[in-house]
């Protein structure tokens, strides 16, 4: 489905925040930042996950909408051109940033495909999911959206290079019914973050 809006000042020329749309920022002090550009009712389920892993450690963006829409969500700006402003502020002065978000499941409704520049943590964060008990691709495996594009949200900390989670539909549902096995995800991702921040 192509986007409604292309940038974020097409959709806040439309959008009224507080009705529509709601944003959350969390500057803290830690080298990533963990966003959710499509939550709420875009990508259900994508902002719960991304605050599980920022906790009150790494600072936080969560994009939302307020509404379900008839077909699709109209909120929804691609992560190539997605420019609020405080979601650029924020990642900008962070060094790497992992983005959140929700896909189909598609013939796939297990595995957490992980991609992004930075493929020293892309493939952490991968092989802490698999410890888990969690299914989890890297772009090696094939899975098409590898969040390579240096204009991708995940890609625009000061180092270039971030991580991108692709969570399946199905996997954000038993998140939501079982908060024991989001706390296990979250933790899985923070373990990979803690390495990186300490080696």
């Amino acid at each position: 489905m192509v986007d409604q809006y292309d940038s974020f000042a097409a959709l806040a020329a439309r959008e009224i925040e507080g009705v529509h749309y709601r944003i959350h920022v969390a500057e803290r002090s830690s080298p990533f930042a963990v966003v959710a550009p499509h939550g709420g009712w875009i990508e259900p389920g994508s902002s719960e996950a991304a605050m599980a892993i920022a906790r009150e450690t790494h600072s936080l963006y969560v994009f939302e909408s307020l509404s379900r829409r008839a077909r699709g969500d109209g909120l929804h700006i691609t992560s190539t051109r997605f420019d609020e402003p405080k979601a650029m502020t924020l990642v900008e002065a962070c060094e790497i940033v992992v983005s959140v978000h929700g896909r189909k499941n598609g013939a796939d409704d297990a595995s957490i495909w992980v991609g992004g520049l930075h493929g020293a943590l892309r493939d952490a964060i991968c092989a802490e999911l698999l410890a888990g008990g969690f299914r989890a691709k890297t772009v090696g495996d094939g899975h098409p959206l590898a969040g390579r594009d240096p204009a991708n949200i995940c890609n625009k900390g000061r180092r270039g290079a971030g991580v991108q989670l692709e969570l399946p539909r199905a996997l954000r549902i038993r998140f939501a019914q079982d908060a024991v096995h989001g706390h296990s995800f979250a933790e899985a991702v923070r373990a990979a973050l803690h390495r990186e921040a300490t080696r």
